[in-house]
């Protein structure tokens, strides 16, 4: 395994663990987001009021984006998969 293959696959794998959890990780900033800017109008200091909110769309996101996610991961490991049964030959 030469060190620009092994530089590939490490870029593969920052690509993958990126895209995976970049839709949940936005949505959970863009929701804390807007809630902080609704608490800093309202003037509504409750520190719990952004767990609920933030909780939910995470969830949401997750269910919808789970099947996208677990094809990136298995086309991800068959990749992985596939390099390691031709070091060999």
């Amino acid at each position: 395994m030469s060190d620009t293959m092994v530089i590939a696959l490490l870029k593969d794998m920052i690509k993958v663990a990126l895209m995976i959890s970049g839709p949940i990780l936005i949505t959970a900033t863009v929701v804390g987001l807007i809630i902080s800017i609704f608490q800093a109008t309202t003037q509504i200091q409750e520190q719990t009021l952004t767990f609920v909110p933030k909780i939910l769309a995470v969830a949401a996101v997750g269910l919808l984006t789970a099947s996208w996610m677990g094809n990136q991961l298995i086309s991800f490991t068959k990749q992985i998969f596939t390099i390691i049964s031709n070091i060999g030959a």
